[in-house]
Protein backbone atom coordinates (compact mmCIF):
# COMPACT_ATOMS: atom_id res chain seq x y z
CA UNK A 1 0.00 0.00 0.00
CA UNK A 2 1.31 3.46 -0.87
CA UNK A 3 1.64 6.22 1.70
CA UNK A 4 -0.92 9.00 1.21
CA UNK A 5 0.51 12.18 -0.28
CA UNK A 6 0.16 14.25 2.91
CA UNK A 7 2.36 11.70 4.72
CA UNK A 8 4.95 11.86 1.93
CA UNK A 9 5.42 15.61 2.26
CA UNK A 10 5.63 15.73 6.05
CA UNK A 11 9.16 14.34 6.06
CA UNK A 12 10.48 16.67 3.38
CA UNK A 13 12.74 19.57 4.32
CA UNK A 14 11.46 21.34 1.19
CA UNK A 15 8.31 23.50 1.34
CA UNK A 16 5.54 21.28 -0.05
CA UNK A 17 1.79 21.15 -0.32
CA UNK A 18 -0.90 18.93 -1.80
CA UNK A 19 -3.96 20.35 -3.54
CA UNK A 20 -7.17 18.59 -4.57
CA UNK A 21 -8.48 19.53 -8.02
CA UNK A 22 -11.63 17.52 -7.37
CA UNK A 23 -12.73 20.15 -4.85
CA UNK A 24 -13.93 23.63 -5.81
CA UNK A 25 -11.00 25.95 -6.70
CA UNK A 26 -8.33 23.23 -6.17
CA UNK A 27 -7.62 24.04 -2.50
CA UNK A 28 -4.59 23.03 -0.46
CA UNK A 29 -5.51 19.94 1.59
CA UNK A 30 -2.12 19.46 3.29
CA UNK A 31 1.18 21.26 3.68
CA UNK A 32 4.33 20.65 5.67
CA UNK A 33 6.18 22.68 8.30
CA UNK A 34 8.73 23.89 5.72
CA UNK A 35 5.86 25.46 3.75
CA UNK A 36 4.61 27.36 6.78
CA UNK A 37 8.16 28.39 7.68
CA UNK A 38 8.76 29.76 4.18
CA UNK A 39 5.51 31.68 3.85
CA UNK A 40 4.86 32.72 7.45
CA UNK A 41 1.28 31.44 7.25
CA UNK A 42 -0.07 28.82 9.63
CA UNK A 43 -1.50 25.53 8.43
CA UNK A 44 -4.95 26.87 9.34
CA UNK A 45 -4.34 29.91 7.09
CA UNK A 46 -3.24 27.70 4.17
CA UNK A 47 -5.50 24.62 4.11
CA UNK A 48 -8.65 25.34 2.11
CA UNK A 49 -7.04 28.13 0.05
CA UNK A 50 -5.96 27.97 -3.58
CA UNK A 51 -2.18 28.52 -3.78
CA UNK A 52 -2.71 31.72 -5.73
CA UNK A 53 -3.37 33.48 -2.41
CA UNK A 54 0.44 33.74 -2.17
CA UNK A 55 0.53 35.94 -5.27
CA UNK A 56 -2.06 38.36 -3.87
CA UNK A 57 -3.54 40.42 -6.71
CA UNK A 58 -1.31 38.98 -9.46
CA UNK A 59 -3.40 36.37 -11.33
CA UNK A 60 -0.58 34.87 -13.49
CA UNK A 61 -2.77 33.40 -16.29
CA UNK A 62 0.36 32.03 -18.01
CA UNK A 63 1.00 29.83 -14.98
CA UNK A 64 -2.51 28.35 -15.17
CA UNK A 65 -1.79 27.48 -18.82
CA UNK A 66 1.54 25.84 -17.91
CA UNK A 67 -0.17 23.73 -15.26
CA UNK A 68 -2.95 22.78 -17.68
CA UNK A 69 -0.35 21.73 -20.26
CA UNK A 70 1.49 19.66 -17.64
CA UNK A 71 -1.75 17.77 -16.90
CA UNK A 72 -2.37 17.13 -20.60
CA UNK A 73 1.21 15.90 -21.04
CA UNK A 74 1.23 14.01 -17.70
CA UNK A 75 4.38 15.66 -16.41
CA UNK A 76 5.42 18.18 -13.79
CA UNK A 77 6.17 21.82 -14.49
CA UNK A 78 8.67 24.23 -12.94
CA UNK A 79 8.29 28.01 -13.04
CA UNK A 80 9.32 31.10 -11.14
CA UNK A 81 6.99 33.71 -9.72
CA UNK A 82 7.01 36.50 -7.17
CA UNK A 83 4.90 35.54 -4.12
CA UNK A 84 4.27 37.28 -0.81
CA UNK A 85 4.81 36.09 2.73
CA UNK A 86 2.14 36.68 5.38
CA UNK A 87 3.92 39.86 6.53
CA UNK A 88 3.79 41.25 2.96
CA UNK A 89 7.44 40.57 2.09
CA UNK A 90 7.78 39.63 -1.60
CA UNK A 91 9.99 36.68 -2.49
CA UNK A 92 11.08 35.08 -5.74
CA UNK A 93 9.75 31.56 -5.72
CA UNK A 94 10.73 28.52 -7.82
CA UNK A 95 7.51 26.48 -7.88
CA UNK A 96 7.16 22.88 -8.99
CA UNK A 97 3.70 21.47 -9.64
CA UNK A 98 3.27 17.80 -10.53
CA UNK A 99 -0.10 16.17 -11.22
CA UNK A 100 -0.67 12.84 -9.45
CA UNK A 101 -2.95 10.43 -11.25
CA UNK A 102 -5.24 7.71 -9.92
CA UNK A 103 -5.42 4.17 -11.30
CA UNK A 104 -7.91 5.35 -13.95
CA UNK A 105 -5.61 8.08 -15.27
CA UNK A 106 -7.55 11.01 -13.75
CA UNK A 107 -5.75 13.75 -11.81
CA UNK A 108 -6.37 13.06 -8.12
CA UNK A 109 -3.95 15.56 -6.55
CA UNK A 110 -1.31 18.13 -7.36
CA UNK A 111 1.98 17.96 -5.52
CA UNK A 112 3.57 21.38 -5.19
CA UNK A 113 6.88 22.53 -3.79
CA UNK A 114 8.45 25.93 -3.39
CA UNK A 115 12.01 27.20 -3.05
CA UNK A 116 12.85 30.81 -2.28
CA UNK A 117 15.39 32.12 -4.80
CA UNK A 118 17.91 34.69 -3.66
CA UNK A 119 19.45 35.21 -7.12
CA UNK A 120 18.50 38.45 -8.85
CA UNK A 121 18.65 36.77 -12.27
CA UNK A 122 15.88 34.26 -12.75
CA UNK A 123 17.29 32.50 -15.82
CA UNK A 124 20.68 31.86 -14.22
CA UNK A 125 19.11 30.24 -11.16
CA UNK A 126 16.88 27.97 -13.25
CA UNK A 127 19.77 26.87 -15.47
CA UNK A 128 22.00 26.10 -12.49
CA UNK A 129 19.29 24.06 -10.75
CA UNK A 130 18.53 22.14 -13.93
CA UNK A 131 22.19 21.24 -14.44
CA UNK A 132 22.65 20.19 -10.80
CA UNK A 133 19.50 18.02 -10.94
CA UNK A 134 20.61 16.41 -14.22
CA UNK A 135 24.00 15.55 -12.70
CA UNK A 136 22.38 13.86 -9.72
CA UNK A 137 20.00 11.88 -11.92
CA UNK A 138 22.88 10.79 -14.19
CA UNK A 139 24.06 8.60 -11.28
CA UNK A 140 20.94 6.41 -11.43
CA UNK A 141 20.80 3.03 -13.11
CA UNK A 142 18.67 2.86 -16.28
CA UNK A 143 15.87 1.06 -14.37
CA UNK A 144 15.94 3.62 -11.53
CA UNK A 145 15.74 6.42 -14.08
CA UNK A 146 12.71 4.76 -15.74
CA UNK A 147 10.99 4.52 -12.37
CA UNK A 148 11.83 8.14 -11.53
CA UNK A 149 10.41 9.30 -14.87
CA UNK A 150 7.18 7.41 -14.19
CA UNK A 151 7.03 8.81 -10.63
CA UNK A 152 7.44 12.31 -12.08
CA UNK A 153 4.59 11.61 -14.48
CA UNK A 154 2.34 11.05 -11.45
CA UNK A 155 2.11 7.27 -11.53
CA UNK A 156 1.70 5.11 -8.44
CA UNK A 157 3.79 1.99 -7.66
CA UNK A 158 1.06 -0.28 -9.04
CA UNK A 159 0.93 1.67 -12.32
CA UNK A 160 4.74 1.72 -12.59
CA UNK A 161 4.88 -2.03 -11.98
CA UNK A 162 2.35 -2.61 -14.75
CA UNK A 163 4.11 -0.27 -17.20
CA UNK A 164 7.51 -1.91 -16.64
CA UNK A 165 6.23 -5.48 -16.21
CA UNK A 166 7.67 -5.70 -12.68
CA UNK A 167 6.27 -6.65 -9.30
CA UNK A 168 5.26 -3.84 -6.94
CA UNK A 169 7.86 -5.16 -4.50
CA UNK A 170 10.60 -4.71 -7.13
CA UNK A 171 9.38 -1.18 -7.89
CA UNK A 172 9.47 -0.31 -4.18
CA UNK A 173 13.03 -1.68 -3.91
CA UNK A 174 14.22 0.40 -6.89
CA UNK A 175 12.36 3.43 -5.56
CA UNK A 176 14.11 3.17 -2.18
CA UNK A 177 17.49 2.79 -3.87
CA UNK A 178 16.96 5.74 -6.18
CA UNK A 179 15.98 7.96 -3.24
CA UNK A 180 19.20 6.95 -1.52
CA UNK A 181 21.28 7.52 -4.65
CA UNK A 182 19.72 10.94 -5.24
CA UNK A 183 20.31 11.88 -1.61
CA UNK A 184 16.67 12.78 -0.95
CA UNK A 185 14.41 11.67 1.86
CA UNK A 186 11.04 11.38 0.14
CA UNK A 187 9.43 10.50 -3.16
CA UNK A 188 8.07 14.05 -3.29
CA UNK A 189 11.66 15.39 -3.20
CA UNK A 190 12.64 12.98 -5.98
CA UNK A 191 9.73 14.19 -8.13
CA UNK A 192 10.84 17.80 -7.64
CA UNK A 193 14.38 16.86 -8.69
CA UNK A 194 13.06 15.09 -11.80
CA UNK A 195 11.00 18.11 -12.79
CA UNK A 196 13.97 20.43 -12.21
CA UNK A 197 16.04 18.17 -14.49
CA UNK A 198 13.42 18.41 -17.22
CA UNK A 199 12.28 14.78 -17.16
Amino acid sequence: MEAPLPALIELSAMAMCVTNPRLHDNPVVACNQAFTDLTGYTIEDIVGQNCRFLSRADPHPEIAEKIGQSVREKRGVLFEVVNYKKDGTPFRNAVMVAPMFDEHGAVSFFLGSQVEIPEPKIDTGMAERREAAQQRIAGLTPRQREILELMASGQLNKQIAYALDLSEKTVKMHRALLLQRLGVGTSADAVRLAVEAGL
